[in-house]
């Protein structure tokens, strides 16, 4: 599963980390507010760099839909439920400095942007009660949004809300355009160079151990989806969810704005430009990773639907991207624990990365240069209103410990001597040692089925062929290596692997 963006995206590869070096600040994560938080203090003098576990763009902001939007589905009425309407104020003012600064970037460096109404749209009649809440929150927190009774779609529509001159763009053209920025600036991009960990080094700085030796930083940046250390326990204030998209080209007219569901299932539809002409971008029916019957029947079923609304719809590709939700609704921005500057972390921005990620690197670079942005106190890290987040938190952790026990559990009643069918994998118990045993490209491998994050079993993923953890969200890919989450080691080898004949 390939995301659209990758298809004519001219990145190229930089090399890996040569240790010995000592910076300013270190970026660990080379999306979107890795990025542009390495852009901020490298304009203002700030000796950055950027270490990156894979290649640029390959984590979430790669596989976004790439909308830039100011009505971001129901998240204003979420916030408002936990929150003061002056919270509710400074998070959209956040996000209109996020959603500004990246326009005035793509519009200065050539970017393509495509400029379309947003609209929170029900589904059914009883999505209805979840629009006019959305309306009256944005109306409330100063956003010009419109309730509109009826929509001229194929799908099924009961009204939206809807707020004019919103954007969307190709972020993976939008990636390229600032590592070049960024580099301009000599601040150098290691990729291919996965942390380890933090430790700290001597006369008052940090060492920052990658997989390629060690970094010396004064400042250590966290901008990998979810944090990557555990200090702070933020894999704990965070749900790491999946969700799915595909393109599709079609005959018939199609709708020129964008549009997301207020309900479940999730519904979200763009157009997008591409040099064969316009196709359709829909996306959705997400989950909490690792926790689903059948991920493939997940993206079935959006194609499903896509097909039945739009009779002409090819599908031409699919993909799948990975977001974090925070407990308390908003994003947390700042120390990784309390009161120490010297690690700073930008996460759980609830699949609305292209404003909140851009509004996390401002307050990153401007909390280290000294400038911070005045709604930044709203997406603090550690904040007095946390507490009201506790019973969601209590929710969110009861469904990990339920998700350790029952793998543990279910792993230890199912044993086989057969190797998994082409592209299937299965998690049994081999002696004493929890087994994930996968069949890719005529390959079976063997490893580990226990997550080295906190113990969790592994799952296979039968549309993505990797094992996920449904515990905190790590994802490895069939032999192992790392794909994304707070896991930094791979799962354990446990046999060398073995091929067969595909025919």
């Amino acid at each position: 599963m390939t995301s659209l963006w990758l298809n004519d995206a001219e990145i190229p590869a930089r090399l890996r980390l040569t240790p010995g070096s000592r910076f300013d600040t270190v970026v660990i994560g080379g999306g979107l507010t890795g990025l542009i938080t390495a852009l901020l203090l490298a304009e203002n003098g700030v000796e950055v760099a950027v270490v990156e576990g894979r290649r640029v763009g390959a984590g979430t902001t790669g596989a976004t839909t790439g909308k830039i939007s100011l009505l971001q589905g129901t998240r204003a009425q979420q916030i408002r439920r936990r929150h003061t309407a002056g919270t509710v104020r400074d998070y959209v003012a956040a996000n209109r400095d996020g959603q500004q600064w990246l326009l005035r970037f793509c519009a200065e460096h050539g970017v393509p942007v495509q400029h379309a109404a947003a609209l929170t749209y029900a589904q059914s009649a009883a999505e209805i009660g979840k629009v006019r809440a959305e309306f009256e929150a944005t109306k409330e927190a100063g956003l010009a949004t419109e309730l509109v009774a009826k929509l001229d779609v194929p799908f099924p529509s009961h009204g939206a809300v809807r707020l004019d001159d919103q954007a969307q763009v190709d972020p993976m053209a939008t990636l390229a355009a600032l590592a070049a920025e960024v580099e301009s600036h000599a601040a150098p991009i290691y990729e291919s160079t996965m942390v380890r960990g933090v430790r700290d080094g001597v006369n008052g700085d940090l060492t920052v151990e990658t997989e390629h030796g060690d970094l010396g930083a004064g400042t250590v940046v966290l901008t990998t989806g979810t944090p990557i250390l555990d200090r702070g326990g933020f894999f704990a204030r965070l749900t790491a969810q999946r969700s799915y998209l595909a393109a599709f080209r079609v005959d018939e007219p199609f709708p020129r704005d964008m549009y997301l569901s207020a309900g479940q299932p999730t519904r979200s539809l763009r157009y997008a430009p591409t040099p064969e002409g316009d196709v359709l971008l829909v996306g959705g029916n997400g989950h909490v990773v690792g926790r689903t019957r059948s991920e493939r029947e997940k993206a079935d079923e959006l194609l499903r639907w896509t097909r039945t609304w739009f009779p002409t719809a090819e599908p031409m590709q699919e993909w799948s991207a990975q977001d974090y939700s925070p407990v308390g609704e908003l994003p947390y921005v700042g120390p990784l624990l309390p009161g120490r500057d010297k690690i700073l972390v930008g996460t759980g921005y609830a699949k609305w990365g292209l404003t909140n990620g851009v509004a996390a690197a401002l307050a990153l670079a401007g909390r280290i240069t000294g400038k911070p942005p005045s709604w930044s106190g709203a997406l603090a890290s550690w904040r007095p209103g946390e507490l009201k987040a506790l019973p969601s938190a209590t929710r969110t952790n009861s469904a990990v410990a339920q998700q350790l026990t029952a793998g543990w559990l279910r792993m230890a009643t199912h044993t086989s001597d057969q190797a998994p069918a082409e592209g299937c994998g299965t998690v049994e118990r081999r002696g004493v040692r929890p087994t994930a045993t996968c069949t890719v490209d005529g390959t079976t491998t063997e490893l580990s089925a226990v997550c080295p994050h906190l113990y969790g079993i592994v799952r296979w993923n039968d549309a993505e062929r990797s094992w996920d953890c449904p515990l905190h969200g790590s994802r490895f890919a069939p032999d192992g290596t790392v794909l994304e989450g707070p896991a930094t080691k791979p799962l354990t080898p446990l046999s060398p692997p073995h091929t067969h004949d595909l025919a």
